[in-house]
């Protein structure tokens, strides 16, 4: 069997000429620096929900130490959170081309036989399987995340969450062993020297019909593409419309103040006309000074104040910054019996099912005067898919954590 040239575990059975340590090397190199990225974003991306603020904003189960993040999440610069999760997405999608051309590289590899020649042959052989495993996996339901497709069994959040931590073990052990040798094999490739190419070069190739040199041109062109037909979606301006792989690419949605992308409407939310009738719509303020509720033109009676700022979602879309209109949250801890430093808050949407129905937020993001609950948007009510009544507008949070069609906001010790 494994000298049969029709079988995968035969030398002989892979034939192209472009494998070689060299080639393998260079894709590795590209991976190393741009995984570590991936992560570093990832980590941001987590810190960026405040999970240790309350239950409700991470309800990944017994996270334990890996659960940890270095800094409470700031208010500002409000594009922080836009840039971090966008270089996180579109960086992502970008590498799907390397990754691809990596494991077409060392595939052989995956069928050599014996298993194991050693203790340390063995251990970079179970890391290569998670290695490529985990990618797999976490490239998977990420690009699946971002195309709004839900296939996956159970929450995305856990998945991914415990997925990169799985593949980042992975990726860090066989990244000690092997980018010594990368990095030997293309600094001698770099004097001239043609280095050790019988590891992963085919001992009988086929006649070539591109160069490596030529393959990696056309990786990294495959890469070009998908970072011209990706980024806009983050950026914003002239380039959303080259946004073809996004769903939240192209053209604004309709026109008029509410013509910017909307992630969830009031149809998939549970959200009537019924729940936010003048009538019968009321916002519950709860903190010392006991239960009061506003009406909506209650709210309009109270100073208003305006922000420019974007939403930026997970899945790495962004709209353009908008002009908000309302009452500062601020304002309202104040209504609710703080006089002094607001505290954290907890909000509650009407909407009757589906995730992310309440957020907390921390004290910073309440003080900040740029936090609203908004009633206007670009000088006009909010749509009733934009949150009408009233939504949530922070700085540099997560778009999930702008909460629309407020109905209770509880402020004090979550």
């Amino acid at each position: 069997m494994r000298d049969d040239p029709r079988l995968p575990t035969s030398p002989r059975f892979w034939r192209s000429p472009l494998r070689g340590t060299w080639f393998t090397a260079v894709l590795g190199l590209v991976l190393l620096g741009g995984i570590s990225v991936l992560f570093v974003t990832g980590l941001v991306s987590y810190a960026a929900y405040n999970p240790d603020l309350s239950p409700v904003n991470d309800t990944t189960p017994d996270k334990g130490v890996l659960g940890f993040y270095l800094f409470d999440w700031p208010a500002g610069p409000s594009w922080l959170y836009r840039l971090s999760q966008g270089v996180h997405v579109t960086l992502g999608v970008v590498l799907v081309p390397v990754l691809l051309a990596k494991l077409w590289s060392v595939v052989p590899k995956l069928f050599t036989l014996p298993p194991a020649r050693s203790v340390a042959h063995a251990l970079e052989r179970v890391s290569l399987l998670l290695l490529v495993g985990g990618a797999l996996f976490q490239f998977v339901t990420g690009l699946l995340n971002i195309q709004l497709e839900y296939v996956f069994p159970g929450s995305f959040y856990p998945l991914h969450f415990y997925g990169a931590w799985v593949f980042i073990a992975a990726f860090v052990v066989h990244a000690v062993l092997r980018t010594p040798m990368a990095v030997r094999t293309v600094r001698a490739r770099r004097r001239g020297d043609s280095g050790d190419e019988a590891e992963l070069a085919a001992p009988e190739p086929a006649p070539p019909t591109v160069s490596r040199r030529g393959a990696l041109w056309l990786v990294g062109g495959g890469s070009l593409l998908l970072f011209v037909t990706t980024v806009g979606q983050s950026l914003g301006g002239p380039l959303r419309r080259t946004a073809l792989l996004a769903p939240h690419g192209g053209a604004d949605p309709g026109g008029g103040p509410n013509g910017f992308q909307i992630n969830k409407t009031a149809r998939y939310a549970g959200i009537t006309d019924a729940d936010t009738h003048p009538d019968a719509w009321r916002l519950v303020l709860t903190g010392p000074a006991g239960t009061v509720r506003l009406g909506r033109a209650e709210l309009l009676r109270l100073p208003q104040h305006s922000s420019s700022l974007p939403i930026a979602c997970v899945e790495g879309w962004s709209t353009a910054d908008q002009w908000w209109r309302g009452v500062r949250l601020s304002d309202l801890a104040a209504l609710a019996g703080y006089e002094g430093d607001p505290p954290d808050l907890l909000v509650e949407s009407l909407q009757r099912h589906g995730a992310f129905r309440r957020a907390a937020l921390r004290a910073n993001q309440v003080s900040d005067p740029r936090s609203l609950l908004a009633l206007y948007v670009n000088g006009e009510e909010l749509s009733l898919d934009h949150g009408y009544p009233a939504r949530i507008i922070v700085p540099a949070a997560p778009g999930v954590h702008n909460t629309k069609w407020v109905g209770r906001l509880t402020f004090g010790d979550l």
